[in-house]
């Protein structure tokens, strides 16, 4: 099992071949990352070099211009080698892939974003706060933009702020009383009243150091208020994250790969052959490369509908659709190759237990299981009226 069957271009190729030879190196840090909760900036940083992080911009603006399909096979591709790396420059590249794609930004401003992202740039969205929860579930930010002189003094606290140790620039969401709207301020690291509260203390994504992001009265131009949410042109479908799939699909890869080879080469002194020869393991190996085979053909035909502006308006509910059924899938895939390694799996140097813990912090990216299943029923229900 592999993504072999997807790559359709020489581009696609000649990525797939280079983050892949750059995994062993982005591996050698997960395991040092997930036991001290430390963010692999070695493996941010090599990105960035590759030039994989400016790849998102559109060839006008001195990128590759690659589509939805192109970043998740290669967010594939860097999560079966270190998952913290893969979902933290997910989030960079979704969400300059959004903003790029939907022209939500005025010239000047996707020019100049343009610009520091080839010169190593690395953004994300601050839009998750305590009280609130997730975006998606619709509450409004208490964080705060009033109104002074020429600009905007921002106060509030984020959390979930994925890639916080590097992050260069953060697209803060906050309510605009003046506007009764929820505005977006691009405001980087540098802003005075900026600062990073440590708060990341969970089992899954260790690595990616989603800290609380603290804003206290920073004053911001009116040039970096971004965008104003009902403004917003275009449909509100946002095919760029699927790299969060694509991300769990690829530590679900690895977590099989890792089974597979353990029950090839495992040999217990009461056998005369590997435990792959037997029945019971060769039936949960199956059901591994199932699981396998009916995600990855989902996650990559709707991004590829996506990719074609006119199937794309067609989409409704699928691309929560993938979400939630890649998760699961590479939930239950994990469970599969624990089973088959056994107890050694539960050993803390063992890759399958990070994986396990990891993979399940999928459930809680957007959008959740419920919403998805939700509006399934809310759609069949209004299409029968």
């Amino acid at each position: 099992m592999s993504t072999e069957l997807f790559i359709t271009t020489d581009f696609q190729r000649r990525w797939v071949n280079e983050l892949t030879e750059a995994g062993p190196f982005f591996s050698s840090f997960s395991e040092q990352s997930d036991r001290q909760s430390k963010f692999p900036k070695e493996n941010i940083q090599k990105l960035v070099e590759m030039g994989y992080t400016s790849l998102i911009l559109p060839k006008q603006f001195g990128g590759a211009g690659i589509k939805v399909t192109d970043m998740v096979l290669f967010q594939e591709t860097i999560a079966r080698f270190d998952s913290s790396t893969a979902l933290a420059i997910g989030w960079h590249q979704a969400t300059a892939g959004e903003i790029f794609e939907k022209t939500i930004w005025s010239a000047e401003q996707l020019t100049h974003f343009s610009e520091a992202i080839q010169n190593g740039a690395l953004v994300n969205r601050s839009a998750t706060e305590v009280q609130s929860g997730s975006p998606t579930r619709g509450g409004r930010p208490q964080t705060e933009a009033v109104r002074f002189e020429n600009g905007w003094i921002i106060t509030g606290e984020k959390t979930f702020t994925t890639m916080a140790p590097v992050l260069t620039h953060f697209l803060v969401s906050a309510w605009v009383e003046e506007k009764q709207r929820v505005g977006f301020f691009l405001i980087p690291r540098e802003a005075d009243g900026l600062s990073i509260k440590e708060t990341w203390h969970t089992i899954s994504m260790r690595g990616t150091e989603s800290q609380t992001l603290v804003l206290e009265q920073v004053k911001v131009q009116d040039q970096q208020l971004v965008e104003l949410n009902e403004l917003r042109p275009g449909s509100k479908q946002n095919g760029w994250l699927l790299h969060i799939p694509a991300c769990y699909l690829g530590i679900a890869q690895a977590a099989r790969d890792y089974a597979v080879h353990f029950a090839s080469t495992y040999q217990p002194n009461s056998m005369n052959e590997p435990i792959a020869s037997l029945f019971n393991i060769q039936t949960q190996i199956g059901k591994m490369d199932l699981e396998l085979i009916k995600a990855r053909h989902l996650l990559y035909d709707i991004a590829g509908i996506y990719d074609n502006p006119e199937r794309r308006i067609h989409l409704q509910n699928e691309l929560g659709v993938a979400k939630s059924i890649v998760t699961n899938s590479a939930i239950e895939i994990v469970n599969l190759a624990m089973r088959i390694v056994g107890a050694k799996s539960l050993e803390l140097s063992n890759p399958l237990q990070r994986h396990y813990r990891d993979v399940r912090a999928g459930l809680h990216n957007p959008p959740m299981d419920d919403m998805t299943i939700t509006k399934l029923a809310q759609a069949a229900i209004s299409g029968q009226q």
